[in-house]
């Protein structure tokens, strides 16, 4: 599942990194003109990039505060996380939260852990 803003600060970074190393060729040249070009197109750059990083951190917020107002929540066992799917089954709406992703390391989990409007 790639976000639209993942894949776009990846793109944007990946501009970023072209302009970075075109930027010594243009120092030793001497040339001014494209030099100041560059160095704008770098910032609008970095901006771009830390808007979308705050929009992407926003949209895990809204989904940590959601999942955390889940009246039910508690670790999954190994056992149950060896047979996901019969766990899924049975908890109708189980949302499930690795510490690993970027939701579960935003939330400060250390295991993996499961929300449910109902006990389970």
């Amino acid at each position: 599942m790639k976000e639209q803003e993942k894949a776009e600060i990846k793109r944007l970074s990946d501009q970023l990194d072209a302009l970075n190393r075109k930027e010594p060729q243009l120092l030793e040249a001497g040339d001014a003109e494209k030099l100041g070009v560059l160095l704008k197109e770098k910032e609008a750059l970095v901006v771009e990039i830390e808007r979308l990083r705050n929009v992407r951190d926003e949209k895990l917020s809204k989904e940590a505060q959601q999942l955390q107002k889940l009246p039910f929540s508690r670790e999954i066992t190994k056992k149950e996380q060896a047979n996901m799917g019969a766990l899924k089954k049975s908890v109708r709406g189980l949302v499930v939260v690795h510490p690993m992703t970027a939701l579960g390391r935003e939330m400060g989990l250390t295991v993996m852990t499961g929300y449910a409007k109902q006990p389970f």
